[in-house]
């Protein structure tokens, strides 16, 4: 078998393991504020690229993180799979306790694996190009509002050529009902 061919197989056998089961992943990124930085939490659909929730936070601790966790687990079908880094927000307690209690698995990547990341590593590319970098943050209401407003404008209204110019969104619902059929 060449090795593209190969390549090639293994893509696909990623893409049906993505569609029959429910894979989230979550990662931090920091946003700049004119004294110092914000954290920023997210919570991503891999399928669908929606963002499920997010929160930000002036301290890196697990709490944000787990707030978020819960937020989503509570307004979205239940998920089989949770990816993230190893950040020690993600290999806490608090955090490996919540999935274990909601009867979640565990996938964490490994180091320097960024590419294992990469809808979510893109995504906060994409926000800080098209919204953070665009303004003098001082603030953390102004660091959520444009937060806010970028994410919402990113989950209904941009479409995504990987999701046949779909937004988040409307790929996220019709999954879902896929789902329900099945």
């Amino acid at each position: 078998m060449s090795k593209n061919l190969y390549l090639f197989a293994v893509l696909e056998i990623k893409i049906l393991f993505l569609l029959i089961y429910k894979v989230w992943c979550s990662d931090i990124t920091y946003i700049p504020v004119k004294n110092g930085f914000l954290c920023l939490v997210a919570i991503m659909d891999w399928v669908a690229r929606k963002l499920l929730t997010w929160q930000l936070s002036n301290t890196l601790d697990a709490r944000f993180c787990v707030e978020a966790l819960e937020e989503a687990i509570s307004q979205y079908d239940k998920l089989e799979i949770m990816n993230t880094d190893q950040g020690s927000q993600y290999t806490g307690s608090s955090w490996i306790t919540t999935l274990t209690e909601a009867k979640i698995k565990i996938s964490m990547d490994g180091r320097g694996r960024y590419l294992d990341h990469i809808f979510i590593e893109r995504l906060w590319r994409s926000l800080k190009q098209a919204a953070v970098y665009l303004h003098e943050i001082t603030d953390g209401f102004q660091a959520k509002r444009i937060s806010d407003n970028w994410i919402g404008f990113y989950n209904s209204e941009r479409p995504h050529t990987a999701l046949d110019k779909r937004t988040p969104d409307a790929a996220y619902f019709v999954q879902v009902k896929m789902r329900k059929a099945a």
